[in-house]
This record gives C-alpha cells, sequence and structure tokens, in this order.
C-alpha cells in the first residue's frame, strides 16, 4: 500500500473540499499507516505551516463526522512545495525519493497533456500510480492522446481516471439491486422496462464556477462521464466477478453498444438550453450569460439531455434519457426504471395509471418503488409507493477512490479504452451542437427547465398515452429504430 499522496494543484477547491475530508474519513476509519505523508504543490507562495492552516480549515468546514484526532493527524502529515506543475525540474523535486507515491492530478483538465508530459521527462519512482479527474480530455482525439501519453509513463494498471460517482453509495446499490436479488433481473430487460432516465438535475446555479463551466458546459461535466457511467452499471450483463477485468469489460460493452446518433437523431433527441434571470429558493439570481466570467458567444449550455438506444439483446427497444440541468427549480438526483404498462386491466378502470417505477436515489441516498393496487373500493385503483432509506456508507465517495488507489484496485476507475468509447458515443452530438443544428433553448432560473417533448414525465399519465407510447416504440423498432 503506498504511503505517499501528492496532490498536484494542492491548494485548489477539489483537494479542500473532497480530498483532505476524504483522508480523514480514511483516518478515522484505520485505513491508513502511520508515517502516512500528503505533499501539496501549487503556485502559491506558501510555507508548510500556511498548507497545514488551510487544510485545518477545509476540515472544520467539510470534515463531516471525522474526529478531531483524525483531522489533526491530516493536517499534521502534510508538506508544501511551491511548483509549476508543468515543469519538469519542479515535479521531479516534489516526486523526488525512492518509495512509489500516489501522483493526485487535482488540476484544470487542459493541463493534464503538458504535466504528463513533464511527469514523463522527470520520471517517477517505480510502482507509483497516477489520478486524473473528469472529464478525460475534451473529445475523442484529444482523450486517444492523453491515453498515449500516460502509456508512455506508467502502466495502464497504474493509472486511475476517477469519477466519484462509481464510488456513491447509491450507484452502488444499482449493482447490488440488480444481481442480488432474483426478482429485479428476470424482468432487467426490454421486454419489461420501456425506459430508463438518469437525471442530476439541481437548483445550484454557477455560483462561481465560470472559469471551468464556461468552458465545458452540461454536456461535457456531467453527460459524458457521470451519466454515462451510471448507464453503463444500470445496463451491463452480470459480471462473473466484481474484479477490475470483469466489471470495466461489461461496462465497455454496453458503451461500444450504444447506437450512434444520425445529424437526424442529434436534432430530434437531444436538447440543450441555458438559464436566464430568475428566482430560486427567493433569492435572485442572474442570467447565466450576466455571470461573472462567462463569455456569451461561447453558448455554453446548462441544461442537456441526450436519447440513446443500446443494440444488444438485451435492450433493444428500451430508451434510455440522460439529462442534467442547473439553477432548476429543485433538486432532483436519480435513476428512474419505467416499466411497460400491463397487457390488459379487467378493472375498468379510465383514470390516471402510474407506471411501476423503480427509483434509485443518488442524492439523498433511498429506493422508491411506484405501484398500482386497488383501493377502498372495489375495482378501484390506486397509487402506491414502497419505499426504503439507504444507509450511508462507511467512507465518503472520495474516501473510497483514494483507498482503492493507495491499494492500487482500479476496478472503479476508468481504463483507457472505455474513457474513448465514452468520446464515441457523444461526438455526433458535441459536432451537430457545435454547428449549430440544435437550437440553445432557454429556461428561467427556478424553472423546471426547457418545456418536456413527451408525453409522460416523472408524474402520472393516463393509460391512454402510455399504450400509445408502446405502440410509438414497437414500431419504431421494427423499423430498426428510424423514422
Amino acid at each position: 500500500m503506498i504511503g505517499r499522496l501528492v496532490i498536484l494543484g494542492g491548494t485548489g477547491d477539489l483537494s479542500g473540499r473532497f480530498l483532505m475530508p476524504a483522508l480523514a474519513a480514511l483516518h478515522a476509519a484505520g485505513h491508513l499507516a502511520d508515517g502516512f505523508r500528503v505533499t501539496g504543490a501549487s503556485r502559491e507562495e506558501w510555507s508548510t505551516e500556511r498548507f497545514r492552516e488551510w487544510i485545518a480549515e477545509w476540515l472544520d468546514r467539510q470534515g463531516g463526522s471525522a474526529p478531531a484526532d483524525a483531522r489533526r493527524a491530516v493536517v499534521e502529515s502534510a508538506h508544501y512545495r511551491r511548483a509549476d506543475v508543468t515543469d519538469p525540474e519542479d515535479v521531479r523535486a516534489v516526486v523526488a525519493g525512492d518509495e512509489p507515491v500516489a501522483l493526485y492530478l487535482a488540476l484544470p483538465p487542459a493541463l493534464f497533456p503538458r504535466v504528463v508530459t513533464a511527469l514523463r521527462s522527470a520520471g517517477l519512482p517505480p510502482g507509483s500510480r497516477i489520478v486524473l479527474e473528469k472529464p478525460f480530455g475534451e473529445d475523442l482525439d484529444s482523450a486517444r492522446e492523453l491515453n498515449r501519453l500516460l502509456a508512455e509513463l506508467v502502466p495502464e494498471r497504474a493509472v486511475f481516471r476517477v469519477d466519484h460517482f462509481l464510488a456513491m453509495t447509491t450507484v452502488q446499490n444499482v449493482l447490488g439491486s440488480r444481481l442480488a436479488n432474483r426478482v429485479l433481473e428476470p424482468l432487467w430487460n426490454s421486454t419489461h422496462i420501456a425506459e430508463v432516465e438518469i437525471v442530476w438535475d439541481e437548483s445550484l446555479a454557477l455560483e462561481g464556477r465560470a472559469g471551468y463551466y464556461d468552458r465545458v458546459g452540461a454536456l461535457k461535466d456531467m453527460v459524458q462521464n457521470h451519466l454515462l457511467q451510471v448507464l453503463c452499471l444500470v445496463a451491463m450483463e452480470p459480471p462473473v466477478t466484481l474484479g477490475e477485468r470483469d466489471l470495466r469489460d461489461r461496462k465497455v460493452d454496453v458503451l461500444r453498444s450504444v447506437r450512434l446518433l444520425t445529424e437526424y437523431d442529434v436534432v430530434h433527441r437531444t436538447r440543450r438550453a441555458r438559464y436566464t434571470a430568475g428566482r430560486i429558493d427567493g433569492r435572485e439570481v442572474p442570467s447565466y450569460t450576466d455571470e461573472e466570467g462567462v463569455d456569451p458567444e461561447r453558448g455554453t449550455e446548462t441544461f442537456a439531455e441526450v436519447e440513446l438506444e443500446l443494440d444488444s439483446w438485451r435492450w433493444a427497444g428500451t430508451t434510455f434519457r440522460l439529462r442534467s440541468g442547473k439553477g432548476l427549480r429543485g433538486d432532483r438526483k436519480e435513476v428512474a426504471v419505467r416499466f411497460r404498462p400491463v397487457p390488459h386491466l379487467p378493472f375498468g378502470h379510465s383514470g390516471e395509471v402510474v407506471p411501476n417505477v423503480l427509483r434509485f436515489g443518488l442524492e439523498p441516498e433511498g429506493l422508491t418503488l411506484d405501484l398500482m393496487g386497488t383501493g377502498s373500493r372495489a375495482g378501484h385503483l390506486t397509487e402506491l409507493e414502497l419505499s426504503a432509506r439507504l444507509e450511508p456508507g462507511e467512507l465518503p465517495a472520495y474516501g473510497r477512490l483514494l483507498l482503492d488507489v493507495l491499494r492500487g484496485d482500479p476496478a472503479l476507475s476508468i481504463r483507457g479504452d472505455e474513457a474513448e468509447e465514452a468520446w464515441r458515443v457523444l461526438t455526433p452530438v458535441l459536432s451537430a451542437w457545435e454547428r449549430g443544428l440544435v437550437p440553445l433553448e432557454e429556461y428561467p432560473a427556478g424553472s423546471d427547465g426547457p418545456a418536456s417533448r413527451h408525453a409522460y414525465g416523472p408524474g402520472p399519465v393516463t393509460r391512454d398515452a402510455l399504450l400509445h407510447e408502446e405502440t410509438v416504440l414497437h414500431t419504431s423498432g421494427e423499423a430498426g429504430g428510424r423514422p
């Protein structure tokens, strides 16, 4: 197990908000050995004492339930080195030593190629590992080039392309619910499931992140990585084990099965929008284009939605809708699995029918099943809801990721070919959006986003609408999924 963590960009928000609290949780759980060290490197003219004060301030705010002695251990284990992380001589001084290091690139992704090039020139101690945050590259070509540079630095098994969604307890519960319950797995296919929605809608607006967000947007920030990763866990075939090879092979199979969107598909099956001025929870929110640091000419979207189909035996005929938006009325963060309606209702019921929906709450954590049952009146149907709260995991998501890095278990990291396949899926969307084939819609901050063009949504719909949707799905399936 590696005993030294080096954070390039050690004074940044990612380091203070997530990595330091994660280390405190690992200390509290007894996962870090005595003598563990963390080194922060950045351009700031700081001393180790100033760095430790900064860590203590973050842990006071974000340390969660970690006891005081664990927080103190993190602070005392920390050291600081001023460095230009793109300069080979500077990074050589930071990583100097005989023992292997876990090197975390807590940096803007645009710097990754230059930093990896500098590291290749400087050299790393044998057995070292490198950690990169999403997004991995800016498009398919840049992801391929970054993979090439990394292959010249360390073996693939020592590269950790991390996505903290994969370590969230609720995301892991998707696998647990699927693979450990016989009642679900026989139904987990297109014969029974009409649609899967993977949604991360939040009331949070830009909140000072223009320097990063305005160059990325909702599609690259959320859909290309987080939501596609969740799609893989929902749709993959049961792996033989949850080891790195079996799990990652099955995830790649899902991405390879995604049917590439044509220009017609992109126009009719994707949406992009950005918020205008409005009110969220009683506070005024300026228009996205009026936020400090935003360039309106970029046309950056704060809302993205993509509908995908998988060309596989299990999922042909099921729609997968991936959606994420900022500045909305409220938070909706879930995986919603909508089942097809029953073929016949003997109750003579003509009112609203709620489709059976299994919801995996991503934040807050929970599991809900929407059903229909008979009410107090004979032949009358009523809505039923079965729900369960999930216990939080022993470690926060970043704690789990760091522990895997230090132990050398890449099962929850993204393999090189997987990163490229994810970009392949969205390349037609990016290309069409850049050419303006899909209009950039607008929605007021604090609203539900751009108007839905679907006959159904998260709430109840009529049985006639559901049956109509079934007809459309099966008809399009017979025609190869194309108009």
